[in-house]
């Protein structure tokens, strides 16, 4: 399984889309920073599962047709920052898709996040992960869960692998820093978040007119699913 993760940078990014999907071939893209109302149905192969309603520039899940059914999608209000309570940028920081994955005969669930902004602290951004992972479960309790975006964490990230693993995920960091716009605010930004999936890579792909390069996610199931797991009847 192939995700992409994009912050488009106020959506100015939206015109590279179709040729990620065309020379990546993701089974999944995880927007960020997306202008809901201007997105298409279709990038290439890939369909438009939803996206948040509760901000301008918000987050959206496209997904491949031909090999999952989408079978639920909520998005999610996370805990503000005061950057949110004074200028309302968010209001919803997480959407989540159940998908059952045709190949697999399994169930899934792949998550769009966008972690509160740099004048927020790390420690309001930790309250944040945790709560998405938690809303993440009553979609799909139990299942292969898989959250990726921006999560606007530059410094002291192993204290946030430990408290992400405490949780029951693993955190893995793309193999090169995501974000490069200003000196002083240099680092890996965008992250991928997971349990019942083994993460095989995380690359950064090269940079576009985006302030963060994307990510792409190469992720197997850990485990095959018992015999009755997934009701695949359509």
């Amino acid at each position: 399984m192939i995700v992409i993760s994009y912050n488009l940078r106020k959506h100015r990014a939206i015109g590279e889309l179709a040729a990620l999907e065309e020379k990546h071939s993701p089974d999944l893209v995880c927007l960020q920073e997306c202008d809901t109302k201007a997105l298409p149905e279709r990038i290439g192969s890939l369909e438009l599962a939803d996206s948040t309603t509760g901000n301008r520039l918000g987050l959206a899940v496209y997904y491949r047709a031909d090999r999952y059914e989408n079978r639920g999608v909520r998005a999610f209000a996370l805990k503000k920052s005061l950057h949110d309570r004074v200028l309302r940028p968010a209001h919803e920081r997480l959407i989540g898709v159940r998908l059952l994955d045709r190949a697999a005969s399994r169930e899934l669930i792949v998550a769009s996040f966008h972690a509160a902004p740099l004048t927020a602290l790390n420690s309001l951004r930790r309250h944040q992960i945790k709560s998405a992972l938690g809303e993440l479960q009553f979609l799909g309790p139990g299942l292969p869960t898989l959250m990726v975006g921006d999560y606007n964490y530059p410094v002291f990230k192993e204290n946030l692998t430990e408290k992400v693993r405490d949780a029951g995920y693993e955190l893995t960091l793309s193999d090169s820093r995501t974000y490069t716009r200003y000196k002083f605010f240099r680092g890996h930004y965008d992250f991928a978040t997971s349990a019942g999936l083994d993460i095989d890579a995380v690359e950064t792909l090269p940079r576009g007119s985006s302030d963060h390069m994307p990510i792409r996610v190469t992720a197997r199931y850990t485990e095959a699913p018992p015999a009755d797991d997934v009701d695949i009847a359509i």
